[in-house]
């Protein structure tokens, strides 16, 4: 999976298309990711001896096909390629060539 966490994605598909958010968690094996402000889902919490019963907003994962890196330095969502310099895997923008991380 080319997402991790922290990367700045663009929504691409779906009811928040055009949404850009910061990666809060990545689950490569169910191939979804957990992106900040995108697809909001409504959790209900039962009253507890210490706390009262709330209604709490929450992030829903999403599958990876429906989002795309945003690159800041292009301003623009781009496509991750890898690239294998001195034995390490790195990840490049397709766009502009320049490594990522």
């Amino acid at each position: 999976m080319k997402i991790k966490k922290n990367d700045t994605v663009l929504v691409i598909a779906g009811k928040d298309k055009g949404k850009k958010g910061k990666v809060l968690a990545a689950f490569p094996k169910k191939e979804t990711v957990v992106v900040e402000g995108v697809n909001i889902q409504t959790k209900h919490a039962k009253a507890k001896q210490n706390q009262p019963a709330e209604i709490r907003k929450v992030e829903g994962p999403i599958h990876v096909s429906n989002v795309m890196y945003y690159d800041t330095k292009a301003k623009a969502p781009v496509r991750i390629g890898y690239k294998v310099e001195n034995g390490h895997k790195k990840r490049i923008s397709k766009k502009t060539g320049q490594v990522i991380d």
